[in-house]
């Protein structure tokens, strides 16, 4: 047990001092992996001294200091308590002997006649010490420490067996020294007595872990501090750190790793920074024949920076040199060190912050070497790639079709940001200019994905390309679609004449025009004829790509349910489509309009858990574009079944995703479903600003901008303003007739146009929109048709209402809006109540405010509530309302509140005559003479009424 060695370890040294403070001189060579205890070992022993009578002298080799000569032994004479004559004559030997042959060459093994004769007197000067009292002379890091003093204390250790001093040594037992003459002399001296310590075990790491952060934090993650350490103890106690911080290794682990290598030998070093660069060396090794293989290939290629050694000798030329066998020891060594396991780091944060410890010149070397052994080797192009982008370097002529070829690949493996990396990487590097508009084109695709206005800044450049002929025929719609993404519609315009003007169109090109007619026709109808015709037989033969066979057919689906309705068999077409459909680089068009085809088919119910799945795909794959289209979708499914909450939730994280300023015109169909949400909830206050806020012109040219139109009306509508609501349903109405877009399952304008002249008091305008949309609807939309029942309700008479609204309710209850149908059941309570019917109108009542409360409908719930409220009063209540008949009470309370006779009429939807003859019998009954003497309990009754339409 480790814990265990060092108490042993300290009981030898106090045994060897006891023996030296008799006189028998004792030597003792501490050894051990990195980070073992030696040090702690030696410095604990040192100042136990004191108690045995000894004086300890210490000194600590070093890297830094290795080429002084005689820089350890000046440390142990400094400390000395040396009379003014014995430091005045040892200066002098010192400065005598930094400036012999003793310093000279770093390497020697041996000491010349005038040399030894320096040697001799410096241990005399420790000899003479001793006499006065026991030394123990301890030096750390002793395989640091410069050659000439090695060479003194090697001298030194075979003169003090009959002397008080005891040398305490530490050194690690893989570094390049130890079979140098300094240990060969000390280790054989049988005077000698090797400690040698270990890592800890695991139950150790787990005790270090306890007495640090508690038994708690033990039994969390002690086994994986012993795991990514092998029981070092600068690595737990960095890992312990880590994990109470942030609950994984990290920065103090790093730190720990790197203060690991610059305790070991340089070569250590070497190797630990290769396989830092090399990434994989598993992987590598193999391909490679063997991890140590590839190490001395990429070194081999090139000298490290900052290798070089005393005498001009480089770490890397010696450690090739000495070959295979050298590199094989080096990641022994750095795995009994705890630092490599099986040949590669621990954790990635320990590669990162070795990887970090280079300097910016050195690292770029390293990959770009790197790059050109696993190019030669026929490595993965990702493997070569990742190298090419560290090193920032794609100047060899294989490096760009390396980088397009991993680019592709990490597109089918949802890599979009490593692939968007690596096509910078060759869209700088490259200089043909067709090959690099390709790329650019590519570039875009993959940048679309993570955030659609990312392809913005290409786009000049790509039209650039275009006019030079550079650009083919596929990429060339591409271009058009992203161009009218970001409402450039004069240069779309211009993209798509430059396809008209193309003598022949080529095979890909004909396949992207008949995929993209069908989804022109759905999204951006008014650009339909500037698009290039395809013949049917072309169509027919691109049809036979399975991917833009499925392309064509869910637009098309689409495109006609947008212009036709809804048939048969849209529905099972859209779920096969679906059903065979991902969300790879060519999809997501294809998932969109199938998603689409279902939801205006009034189908929200079997849309639903489609967009959920590919929502959940698109997060898995690291999508955030996608995840918002998909998202704005599910705001549109959430509104049709009437779940306004989540329909706000969704459209808000498509905007939160990717910001308004970002969506381009497509902006219109989150922010749409956003401002209806709200409309619905009575949360006017929390959104005006994005009602406000300023949209693309060029989106009222696309179908987001009709969605956009739709939101904007019912947002002001609610807002109190139903002559700018009108506008825009008309605006809406005019622009769907226009594209041949008027069908009733996408959105029925004029049930909202006549809502809003309902309130206006124009009703007899209102009837004619009501009649059309109903004749319009036929089979395709009970919802529509429900919605138009009940406004049909509003501008009929009261004795008509109750029948309306019930078919109106059990049209909406089989089309799945709650909301609608909360509404429809709010207007059937007024109805009863109107005709005097309390019984049913509570039922219903009730079961509307069930609703309202569910879809999150504030004003509808806070109606609603009122009217409750006034109905017990009124049940309990013998006085005013009970003395009025229902009729003559909502009159009675419509003229408390000040509303003149007209206003009045155009409310309830009566004759001014007939309001005149109730408040003629009001007045008898109350015993008034004027509307200013009615009761003010009969306030609020119309105040119920009014939210009908909110």
């Amino acid at each position: 047990m480790a814990m265990d060695e060092r108490r042993e370890g300290l009981t030898s040294l106090e045994e060897l001092l006891r023996e030296t403070v008799a006189g028998k001189g004792r030597i003792a060579m501490v050894t051990g992996a990195i980070a073992t205890g030696k040090s702690e070992l030696l410095y604990a022993f040192a100042e136990q001294a004191f108690e045995h009578g000894a004086l300890p002298l210490t000194a600590t080799g070093s890297v830094s200091e290795s080429g002084l000569p005689l820089g350890v032994l000046a440390q142990l004479l400094h400390n000395a308590p040396l009379t003014e004559e014995q430091r005045a004559a040892t200066m002098n030997l010192l400065h005598e002997g930094m400036s012999s042959q003793l310093s000279s060459d770093p390497q020697a093994e041996a000491i010349d006649h005038m040399d030894v004769q320096i040697v001799d007197a410096l241990c005399a000067a420790l000899l003479e010490l001793s006499e006065r009292c026991p030394l123990v002379i301890a030096v750390d890091d002793v395989h640091h420490a410069d050659r000439a003093s090695q060479l003194c204390l090697a001298y030194l250790a075979r003169r003090v067996k009959f002397a008080q001093v005891m040398l305490v040594f530490s050194a690690p037992d893989h570094s390049a020294h130890v079979q140098t003459l300094f240990h060969t002399e000390v280790l054989r001296q049988p005077h000698c007595r090797p400690i040698r310590l270990t890592h800890l075990s695991a139950e150790e790491v787990e005790l270090w872990v306890t007495v640090r952060a508690g038994a708690e934090a033990a039994g969390r993650f002690a086994a994986d501090c012993y795991a990514l350490s092998g029981g070092n103890r600068l690595l737990v106690t960095a890992l312990v750190e880590d994990f109470q911080a942030t609950g994984a290794p990290g920065a103090r682990y790093g730190e720990g790793t790197v203060a690991c290598l610059r305790r070991a030998d340089r070569r250590m070093t070497v190797v630990a920074r290769a396989l830092a660069v090399l990434g994989e060396p598993a992987s590598i090794g193999r391909l490679l024949g063997g991890g140590e293989s590839a190490v001395i290939k990429l070194l081999s290629s090139g000298d490290l920076p900052g290798g070089r050694q005393a005498g001009g000798e480089t770490a890397t030329g010696r450690l090739l040199e000495e070959g295979e066998a050298a590199v094989a020891k080096a990641i022994q060594a750095l795995t009994g060190a705890g630092v490599l396991e099986h040949g590669h780091f621990r954790h990635p944060a320990a590669r990162a912050a070795v990887l970090a410890d280079l300097d910016a010149a050195e690292r770029i070397d390293l990959h770009r070497r790197a790059a050109e052994l696993t190019y030669e080797s026929g490595a993965p192009a990702a493997v070569v790639a990742e190298h090419l982008l560290q090193a920032s370097h794609a100047g060899d002529p294989w490096a760009i079709s390396v980088l397009e070829e991993a680019a592709r690949q990490a597109l089918r493996d949802d890599g979009v940001e490593s692939a968007i990396e690596y096509l910078k990487l060759a869209w700088r590097a490259c200089v043909d200019e067709r090959r690099r508009a390709r790329i650019t084109t590519t570039l875009v695709r993959a940048e679309w994905r993570i955030n659609p206005s990312a392809p913005a800044t290409h786009l000049a450049e790509l039209t650039d390309a275009l006019h030079k002929g550079y650009l083919g025929g596929g990429d060339t719609v591409v271009l058009a679609k992203a161009l009218l993404w970001h409402g450039h519609v004069a240069d779309a315009k211009d993209v798509l004449a430059h396809l008209n003007e193309l003598a022949e169109l080529d095979q890909e090109t004909v396949a992207e025009l008949a995929a993209a007619r069908p989804w022109f026709r759905s999204l951006y109808p008014s650009f339909l004829p500037h698009l290039p015709e395809v013949s049917g037989e072309q169509a027919s033969n691109a049809a036979s790509s399975v991917v833009v066979g499925r392309r064509m057919e869910s637009a098309g689906v689409l495109a006609s349910v947008l212009t036709q309705g809804p048939r048969e068999e849209t529905v099972a077409t859209a779920e096969r489509i679906l059903r065979g459909s991902r969300l790879d680089e060519m999809t997501m068009d294809t998932v969109e309009t199938a998603l689409l085809a279902l939801t205006y088919t009034d189908r929200p119910g079997k849309a639903a858990p489609w967009c959920d799945a590919f929502i959940d795909e698109a997060a898995s794959r690291r999508a955030p574009s996608r995840q918002a289209r998909l998202s704005a979708i599910r705001a549109e499914i959430g509104l049709r079944r009437g779940d306004l909450a989540a329909a706000a939730y969704d459209a808000q994280r498509a905007l939160e995703i990717i910001p308004a300023t970002s969506w381009g015109v497509a902006v219109g169909g989150p922010l749409g479903s956003l401002l209806l949400a709200a409309a619905a909830m009575g949360r006017l206050d929390d959104h005006v600003r994005l009602f406000n806020q300023p949209v693309p012109e060029a989106m009222l040219e696309t179908r987001f901008g009709l969605q956009y139109l739709h939101g904007k009306g019912r947002f002001n509508l609610m807002a109190g303003q139903p002559h700018q609501a009108l506008r825009d349903f008309q605006l809406c109405g005019e622009l769907m007739r226009r594209w041949e877009l008027d069908v009733p399952g996408f959105i029925a304008w004029r049930t909202d146009a006549a809502e809003a002249l309902i309130r206006l008091g124009d009703q007899e305008e209102a009837r004619r929109l009501i009649d059309e949309q109903l004749a319009r609807c036929g089979q395709q939309s009970r919802r529509v048709q429900g919605i138009a029942m009940r406004l049909l309700a509003a501008v009929s008479e009261t004795r008509h209402r109750p029948m309306l609204l019930r078919k109106s309710a059990d049209l909406l209850q089989s089309g799945g809006d709650r909301y609608e149908l909360a509404r429809a059941l709010f207007d059937l309570t007024a109805a009863y109540h109107a005709n005097g019917e309390y019984r049913r109108a509570g039922m219903f009542g009730r079961r509307a405010r069930l609703l309202a409360v569910e879809c999150q409908a504030e004003p509808l719930t806070l109606a609603l509530n009122r009217g409750g409220k006034r109905d017990r009063a009124a049940a309990n209540s013998p006085g005013v309302t009970g003395i009025l008949s229902d009729a003559e009470r909502r009159v009675a309370a419509l003229a408390a509140e000040g509303y003149t006779n007209r206003e009045i009429s155009a409310k309830l939807f009566i004759t001014v005559s007939t309001v005149e003859q109730h408040l003629t019998r009001i007045y008898r009954k109350l015993n008034v003479t004027r509307r200013t003497e009615l009761p003010a309990s009969l306030t609020g009754e119309e105040s119920m009424r009014t939210q009908v339409f909110s």
